[in-house]
């Protein structure tokens, strides 16, 4: 996105000044818009239930969705 920015400034003949002004209003704008979408993920994230924070066997880890007798490995074996 900066690099389009760039180019298009350098393309519309502007000066080095108004291409890094240009370059930081873009990252700015990155930036901002990068948090907003991470603080809305944290905000929509399921809560727990009164029930999941009384009784925490009621959570399902992720180890809990492992089959049975299923090896968690990053090995790749070859029979």
């Amino acid at each position: 996105m900066i690099l389009v920015v760039a180019g298009w400034s350098y393309a519309d003949s502007a000066s080095i000044g108004t291409i890094a002004l240009r370059i930081v209003i873009c990252a700015a704008l990155l930036q901002i818009a990068y948090f907003l979408v991470v603080l809305a993920m944290v905000a929509l994230t399921p809560k727990p239930t009164q029930a999941q924070k009384e009784d925490p066997a009621k959570v399902q880890e992720p180890s809990a969705r492992v089959g049975a007798g299923e090896k968690l490995t990053t090995r790749h074996t070859t029979s």
